[in-house]
């Protein structure tokens, strides 16, 4: 059996890993990129904590034991569903089952300047570019002379207060007040600000009251100044405009607010649910196809999980559980057996605010942890969570060096040279 997988994240990763080694299956890793990366701990590459070697892994790499795995550098452009071909802008791929595993992106709520100038939080290739940004505007702010024109290069605006949010507030906290202030000297004086809001009450929203609770006093202890039900609508000549009439003057808007799936030519609009995640059944085949699947945060399942009625949380535990399972049910398919329904298995949530600070719920028996317990649970689990030996070590030597030093030596600006010298060979 041909199976193609369209994306290389948790959903898509887990399924590959769910079919490595069986000779029934042929299958075809695609991905616009030639890695897998670990979106949890982006963040800490934007701020130069980490480098993006230590989360990513090539996908080549990972199987190359694997005779039936292959991998295609591509992006989808149209399924001919009728052919059983997806076509790529490199090429066409037959199937007999086709998977989309392509996560979700920046969902920008049509505000085009948002968009344009805002600095989003969702690939390896949006962590660099925000290192790099923010690094040369902390450069430029030590060799400005007006005030209120530096102030706009140390403000930063981060909008979204889910873990993502959080997480990069708390960093960029503890970095003004540690790092920077000794780095910079020039800076030393000046006033800075860090910015975290949401549309909604509450941060971290999906989590248990104490979690929002502890969550927001540890980042108002951190100097966090946190806005809550506070929606941006425009971000321009270095403003952020707020739909109560606020602004605030920053050239530094990071974008954590919201996601929102990708479509596809050739699949029906029918097939689509809330948030143009694929509407899918219990075994997440997608509505009106008879061969084509989608997982994770591209996929909706509404009515059939009891506890999740109205759809999963687009979280990593979701993906990983439902590409282990459609692996398993290919498998019994092809066997004639019964295919199992999915069903959510909350293992429960955390998110990090800075140095021996956390926050954790666990589902079942109903805990809630808090602090520096939370913290080595965060760090524990995340580390874990990485692909291969080399990338958990380097990280966790990272964050000891970190811990003990207060400090780390990852800050340089490196970007490639966007010139290019008349008549240089393009390697393309």
């Amino acid at each position: 059996m041909r199976i193609v997988i369209v994306g290389g994240g948790f959903a898509g990763i887990n399924l590959a890993k769910g079919l490595a080694g069986d000779k029934n299956f042929d299958v075809t890793l695609v991905d616009k990129n030639n890695y897998n990366f670990f979106p949890p701990l982006i963040y800490q590459v934007a701020t130069a904590f980490l480098e993006p070697s230590s989360i990513s892994y090539p996908f080549r790499k990972l199987f190359r034991k694997n005779e039936n795995i292959h991998f295609r550098l591509g992006e989808v452009l149209s399924v001919r569903t009728e052919d059983n071909v997806v076509v790529l802008n490199n090429g066409e791929l037959e199937y007999d089952r086709l998977v989309f595993a392509t996560g979700a992106e920046s969902n920008y709520f049509g505000m085009e300047n948002v968009r344009k100038n805002a600095i989003p939080m969702k690939t390896l290739n949006d962590a660099i570019e925000m290192r790099n940004k923010l690094l040369q505007r902390m450069e430029k702010a030590a060799i400005c002379k007006n005030s209120r024109e530096r102030r706009k290069y140390l403000n930063i605006v981060v909008a979204g207060g889910g873990p993502t949010g959080v997480e990069v507030s708390g960093m960029f906290a503890e970095m003004r007040n540690g790092i920077l202030r000794k780095e910079y000297p020039e800076l030393s004086t000046s006033v800075s600000n860090i910015y975290l809001v949401d549309g909604g009450d509450a941060l971290l929203a999906p989590m248990s009251k104490k979690s929002q609770k502890d969550t927001y006093e540890a980042l108002e202890k951190l100097g966090v100044i946190i806005k809550l039900n506070t929606r941006v609508v425009d971000f321009k000549d270095d403003t952020v405009y707020f739909h109560n009439g606020e602004t605030i003057q920053s050239k530094n808007l990071i974008w954590a607010a919201g996601v929102s799936a990708k479509t596809f030519d050739g699949i029906p609009e029918t097939s689509y649910g809330r948030g143009k995640r694929f509407s899918v059944d219990g075994y997440n085949k997608v509505a009106n196809t008879t061969n084509i699947y989608a997982l994770g945060d591209t996929s909706i399942m509404e009515g059939v999980d009891s506890a999740f009625m109205g759809g999963h949380p687009q979280l990593a535990q979701v993906a990983i559980q439902q590409g282990t399972l459609l692996a398993k049910n290919l498998k019994r398919e092809l066997k004639n057996e019964a295919l199992k329904t999915f069903k959510y298995n909350d293992k429960g949530s955390m998110a990090i605010i800075g140095k021996n600070k956390a926050v954790a719920d666990l589902p079942k028996p109903e805990m809630h942890f808090k602090g520096f317990i939370a913290w080595i649970m965060w760090l524990f689990i995340h580390v874990m969570s990485l692909i291969g030996y080399r990338n958990r070590i380097i990280t966790a030597y990272n964050w000891m060096i970190a811990y003990l030093s207060k400090d780390q030596s990852l800050r340089m600006i490196i970007r490639p040279d966007k010139s290019r010298k008349k008549g240089e060979v393009n390697p393309d």
